[in-house]
């Protein structure tokens, strides 16, 4: 049982997990045609959260951009990042929903796009609608 712990750190800590992590974020980044400074800093942020090296993080991201430039199928992200724990999807969510929200609005595509990624992802809806809210209420916050 604890080998299987040990296996899934190794695979979310290798760099081509992180890319798919990274890709999946860019890419939901980029739904709305508009890629900030401050979702490329939320995206840094939940890579250096699921494991990634600080000092690799540009290569992540530049491999990452390369790898969004060259799809157009949301599926090519998620086949690799369905397989991780619940609590690291968790973190990927956050970092969705607030990648949306770091321009106070969530638009048809970018709502539209979270519901099938709960479902891609295997992710129950009112997990998805708590992490939202915790979200929301975090940028009121600090809006305030």
């Amino acid at each position: 049982m604890f080998n299987l712990f040990k296996k899934e750190e190794l695979e979310i800590n290798n760099n081509l997990s992180l890319i798919s992590v990274a890709s999946l974020l860019i890419y939901s980044a980029k739904i709305d045609e508009k890629f900030t400074e401050k979702e490329k800093q939320i995206i840094k942020k939940a890579l250096i959260e699921m494991g990634a090296e600080a000092k690799k993080i540009d290569e992540i991201m530049e491999e990452s951009e390369k790898k969004v430039k060259d799809s157009n199928q949301i599926l090519d992200f998620t086949k690799e990042v369905k397989n991780i724990s619940e609590d690291k999807k968790k973190l990927i969510i956050e970092a969705l929903w607030n990648i949306i929200y770091s321009d106070k609005n969530a638009d048809m595509y970018e709502t539209n796009l979270m519901r099938r990624l709960s479902g891609l992802l295997y992710l129950d809806n009112k997990v998805v609608g708590d992490i939202k809210e915790k979200v929301i209420k975090k940028n009121n916050d600090i809006s305030s």
